[in-house]
């Protein structure tokens, strides 16, 4: 199961705050039921295929910038051919290693 970082930036806004902006985009996510989890620093994404990572991706960048002039968005992809792994699945992994 690939899952993203994605990171949406919203530029030239009239404020230091950007929590509306970023709700707006989350917002996305829940509208089509997809499996995320929102971190202080952006969002974690887990879909089928990365293609529908992508477009997702796409529509939040498109909601952000829809408000205003410039939004810069960084994603990071992680995908494994050899195992299914959910965001969960991960953590799990980390938490098991602390704990041995």
């Amino acid at each position: 199961m690939p899952i993203m970082e994605i990171k949406i930036i919203p530029l030239g806004t009239q404020s230091a705050s950007v929590s509306e902006y970023v709700a707006d985009t989350i917002k996305v996510l829940e509208h089509k039921k997809i499996q995320h989890q929102l971190t202080p620093m952006g969002t974690i994404i887990e879909a089928d295929s990365v293609e529908q990572l992508f477009d997702v991706a796409n529509q939040m960048h498109k909601t952000a910038l829809h408000h205003l002039d410039r939004v810069v968005t960084f994603i990071e992809l992680d995908e494994r051919k050899d195992k299914k792994s959910t965001m969960e699945d991960k953590l799990k992994s980390v938490e098991e290693k602390l704990t041995a």
